[in-house]
C-alpha cells in the first residue's frame, strides 16, 4: 500500500541558518527554493537519497518541545555507509555528535546530533 517516504518537513526558526546547515553542513542538494508571500514563508526542497527534505520558515513558530521528549515524531534517522567520515565532517562545522552506540537488537552502530533548532538527527550505519 505504501511505497516509501516521499519527504520530511522541518520548520526552522532561522531560515538562513537552517538552510546553511542542511545544504552546506549536511551537503543536501537544493532542488528548489520559493518565497511564499501569502504565508510570509520560505520553502526549500532538498534531495535526501530518493526522498526529499522540505525546509520551511514561518514567522513566530513555537519551539519544539524536546526534553522531556514529547509524543509524536521522535527523530529523523539518516543512513550512512560509515559513521566516522560523517562525524569528522560534522566536527569540522563544530556540530556536537554524541558517542557512538550499538543497537542492541541489530548490532548496527549509530549516533545522534541536532540541527540548529535542537531537532534530534540520527546517523545509522547501514
Amino acid at each position: 500500500m505504501l511505497d516509501a517516504i516521499h519527504h520530511v518537513a522541518i520548520i526552522g526558526s532561522d531560515y538562513e541558518r537552517s538552510k546553511q546547515f542542511y545544504s552546506v553542513v549536511l551537503n543536501l542538494p537544493i532542488i528548489r527554493e520559493v518565497w511564499r508571500a501569502d504565508r510570509q514563508s520560505w520553502k526549500c526542497d532538498l534531495q535526501l537519497g530518493s526522498a526529499q527534505l522540505e525546509l520551511f520558515s514561518f514567522p513566530s513558530s513555537p519551539p519544539r518541545p524536546s526534553r522531556p521528549e514529547a509524543a509524536g515524531l521522535r527523530h529523523l534517522a539518516l543512513s550512512v555507509r560509515a559513521l566516522e567520515p560523517v562525524i569528522e565532517h560534522l566536527n569540522r562545522f563544530q556540530v556536537v555528535v554524541e558517542p557512538i552506540r550499538v543497537d542492541e537488537h541489530t548490532g548496527r552502530r549509530f549516533t545522534f546530533f541536532t540541527d540548529p533548532d535542537g531537532l534530534p538527527l540520527e546517523l545509522y550505519e547501514a
